[in-house]
């Protein structure tokens, strides 16, 4: 049985300055043959440094950014260059959910208004608006307020009710929570938990907060350069991850209990330039394991049964 999402390959460069009359311009890959699987009703989390391709992965899943090559298949049909009437069906079926909420809202417009929006582009009944705002907790008071008048927690929750109002198979969630207060970040987390049970949704997470995505994920992927460098599930990757880098990731968690601390490892230092990156693992420069093969040869995303990690020695140092 294939998975329900599944992205293969999938790289996305960008110009990083001017090319000449017979030179092309120099370009880098954010994105760089990154291949996942997701089943259906579970919740991938995607962790990196800022600058490591989690967002610009998010939306060539989403097509709202044109890959230069690989593929994205949702319940077995490709979802990269669909016709215009394929796409506008396909694209009720994924739905984002915007780290800044408020910039993801019209001033100009009630909150009602605008999860009515999309039930108006896609032809659908509006009173599939009322019903996705009771699902995050906002009654029929809220619905007139504009969303100067509300919190960010308020905002966040009518993101979600637009999202949610098109009845979507998956939602990818970018940094959702990281704008808002600790106690309200939890709030919002336990709606996505319940909103998932209730309804059997697929959730792509994006975040560089472990503490939330140990909360939500079944499964892990770590990003760094680009590339995905380990992929586990939940309880594997929290109990030890196989890549120095992710090890640097979680030890760097902040934990209540000094007792528990977690013996640092790696330390990460400065990234490099992800528009120059280092020849053969990306992480060697930052590595105090790496040796001459690290240096020379990109290491393959390889099998360590049910998980993967890139690195050549995750037998000998993890």
């Amino acid at each position: 049985m294939s998975a329900f999402l599944t992205a293969e390959n999938l790289r996305r460069s960008f110009a990083t300055g001017r090319g000449g009359l017979f030179r092309p311009a120099p370009r880098f890959f954010a994105v760089d043959g990154v291949s996942l699987e997701l089943e259906k009703g579970q919740t991938l989390g995607i962790v990196g440094e800022s600058g490591c391709g989690k967002s610009t992965l998010s939306k060539l899943i989403l097509g709202l950014i044109e890959a230069d090559g690989g593929s994205v298949r949702l319940g077995g049909q490709e979802t990269l260059n669909l016709s215009d009437a394929d796409w506008r069906a396909m694209r009720r079926r994924m739905q984002l959910v915007y780290q800044d909420a408020a910039g993801a809202l019209d001033p100009r417009m009630t909150v009602r208004a605008q999860v009515e929006e999309p039930l108006r582009i896609h032809g659908l009944p509006l009173g599939a608006a009322e019903e996705a705002l009771r699902a995050v907790g906002l009654n029929g008071t809220m619905a007139g307020r504009y969303p100067h008048e509300m919190s960010g927690g308020q905002l966040q929750r009518v993101v979600i009710a637009r999202a949610l109002a098109l009845e979507p198979d998956l939602m990818v969630l970018d940094e959702p929570v990281s704008a808002l207060d600790v106690s309200i970040q939890a709030q919002i987390v336990n709606l996505l938990v319940q909103l998932q049970a209730e309804r059997g949704l697929t959730y792509v997470f994006v975040s560089h907060d472990l503490g939330v995505v140990r909360h939500i994920s079944d499964r892990v992927a770590v990003m760094y350069l680009g590339r995905v460098v380990e992929e586990a599930p939940k309880e594997a990757f929290y109990d030890g991850p196989l890549h120095p880098y992710a090890r640097a990731l979680l030890d760097a968690v902040a934990v209540p209990d000094p007792a528990n601390r977690r013996t640092q490892a790696v330390r990460l230092g400065d990234p490099p330039n992800p528009a120059n990156p280092p020849s053969g693992c990306r992480f060697h420069p930052r590595c105090p394991f790496a040796t001459e093969i690290c240096r020379a040869e990109t290491p393959a995303l390889r099998d360590f049964g049910g998980r993967r990690a890139a690195c050549h020695h995750a037998e000998e140092i993890c």
